[in-house]
């Protein structure tokens, strides 16, 4: 169920004014950031903006209007959707973590191209109309900062990545472990 327009009340309550239900952590369970942000539609729109906010970009701009499949921004919101609680659609395609790490891997990318991809993610969210709650923002934005330290870490070139690596699950927490904690 989307939970747009939702706010976090305290770290164990959420409340949505459009439906209103009370979510406490001793009752029932508090909604995922996939849920949060508005379901598979909101991702897709995060997705879009962001693709459309690096293509502004003079230095991030290069590497976007060469995306290298034509179906790139639709993986790209499966991915991070994905991520978030959505369904597991990236992985059972795309090949998981280890096949979005290949893609990046090698390319001897800078660090002020991780800085700019995080600006644009962040303030692509605005552009995507995703919910404006602090906790869901700075959840969205500690992913990306942690996914963007991920993927710089493989960029040195001749940089191998491993295979089987599963698609990283984020909570309201931040990064889960393989056993959903």
């Amino acid at each position: 169920m989307p939970l747009i327009g939702c706010s976090i009340l305290t770290a164990d309550a959420v409340v949505c004014p459009v439906t209103p239900v009370l979510w406490k952590s001793r009752t029932m369970r508090r909604p995922s950031i996939f849920e949060f942000a508005g379901g598979e539609s909101a991702f897709l729109r995060l997705a879009e903006a962001h693709h459309e906010r690096c293509l502004q970009d003079p230095v991030l701009n290069h590497p976007f209007s060469h995306p290298g499949h034509p179906q790139h921004v639709e993986r790209l919101a499966a991915y991070w959707a994905e991520i978030f609680g959505g369904p597991a659609a990236y992985s059972q395609s795309c090949g998981g973590q280890s096949a979005m790490l290949g893609i990046h891997a090698g390319q001897g990318a800078e660090e002020d191209l991780g800085e700019r991809f995080v600006r644009c993610f962040v303030l692509a969210a605005d552009d995507a109309r995703l919910p404006e709650d602090p906790d869901f923002r700075a959840g969205l934005r500690s992913y990306m900062e942690w996914a963007v330290r991920e993927v710089l870490s493989y960029s040195p070139r001749e940089t191998r990545v491993p295979s089987g690596l599963p698609v990283p699950r984020w909570s309201w927490h931040g990064l889960q472990g393989a056993d959903g904690s």
